[in-house]
């Protein structure tokens, strides 16, 4: 079958377009046929084997899985023996650690979900990983409920395009921080209001939001916390993942923030999320009523796949990227 593989860790030009043998499943996997796969920050630093940590999980001389991708949207080709709920010709969306740029990969059936039927293959490969992330962020993480304030910085990112719809389903009152070309954008998906920060800095209103998400990853806690409620929740989804050449943005992340939080009464979290088919069955229920779209910047071919990655780290996608591949 088609793939994209590589080698040796390094930027999109380690990518080729090559000829691998289709995927075995086991007794609680699924071969799906690929129809389109999700680009995320994690597909480039697996790519990159940066920062260096990663290669301890990943494979320390090179990728121990040469396929790129994690998300996928297909349609079912075989079930294992002690799989239930999905049979062949089934509509899938999920992940999987073993490879989506691909014409076929294999899923554990507790990391997928069936496809929501008002979107298409590229829309669903769009979800699974940047909607499952804002879904525990908004929901788990910062029990944002109604009438909150809820600010999320990089409001139309992969990540923040999400966290914008849910907070505003789970009743919030969203205030989206993005450029001014993307204003519009941000209101349509669910922000009342919006705070340019070519022009202004998340703080200009005063301690008011009751939720800050930030998905961008490059302000300092002491700003983030001036825009916080006293008993307010700071939510730091990822980090900058190209800064720093061993561990990335994770040390504000995973040390600053909580250490800080013990001696103030604001929250201050990082969110790592958890992939699973529970959530993605509650995504798909909220895709289906209209509460969140999928936003999709562009869709690749699977040949264009190091373009795709090019495009992540150096364009700005609006919203998410994806590959399709049939």
């Amino acid at each position: 079958m088609k793939a994209i593989v590589q080698d040796a860790y390094g930027p999109p030009d380690v990518l080729m377009l090559g000829d691998v043998d289709r995927p075995t499943v086991g007794d609680a996997e699924v071969l799906v046929q690929v129809r389109a796969a999700g680009v995320d920050p994690g597909v480039w630093i697996f790519m990159a084997g940066r920062p260096y940590a990663v290669r301890l999980a990943a494979g320390l001389r090179g990728p121990k899985v040469a396929v790129r991708g994690r998300a996928f949207a297909g349609v079912v080709a075989a079930a294992g023996a002690g799989v239930t709920g999905f049979q062949p010709g089934d509509e899938v969306y999920g992940t999987t650690p073993r490879g989506t740029f691909a014409e076929y990969t294999a899923a554990r059936a507790d990391r997928m979900a069936h496809r929501p039927a008002n979107v298409t293959f590229e829309q669903a490969a769009a979800v699974p990983i940047s909607a499952q992330t804002a879904l525990q962020t908004v929901r788990d993480r910062c029990g944002v409920r109604a009438g909150q304030r809820v600010m999320v910085i990089g409001a139309t990112g992969g990540v923040g395009s999400y966290a914008v719809q849910l907070a505003k389903a789970y009743g919030a009152v969203v205030t989206a921080v993005c450029g001014p070309a993307r204003a519009d954008l941000a209101r349509s998906i669910g922000a009342g209001d919006v705070i340019d920060y070519t022009g202004q800095e998340i703080d200009c209103h005063g301690p008011v939001y009751d939720v800050v998400i930030d998905t961008a990853g490059d302000r300092p806690l002491s700003l983030l916390r001036r825009a916080l409620t006293p008993r307010g929740t700071l939510a730091i989804v990822g980090g900058s993942y190209r800064r720093g050449r061993l561990l990335g943005g994770v040390s504000r992340q995973m040390l600053r923030a909580p250490l800080l939080s013990t001696f103030v009464g604001q929250r201050l979290r990082n969110v790592t999320a958890t992939e699973r088919a529970a959530d993605l069955a509650e995504l798909t229920r909220l895709i289906e009523s209209g509460a969140v779209t999928p936003v999709v910047d562009r869709a690749y071919s699977l040949a264009e796949a190091p373009d795709a990655l090019r495009h992540l780290t150096d364009g700005h996608p609006v919203g998410k990227l994806v590959v399709t591949v049939a």
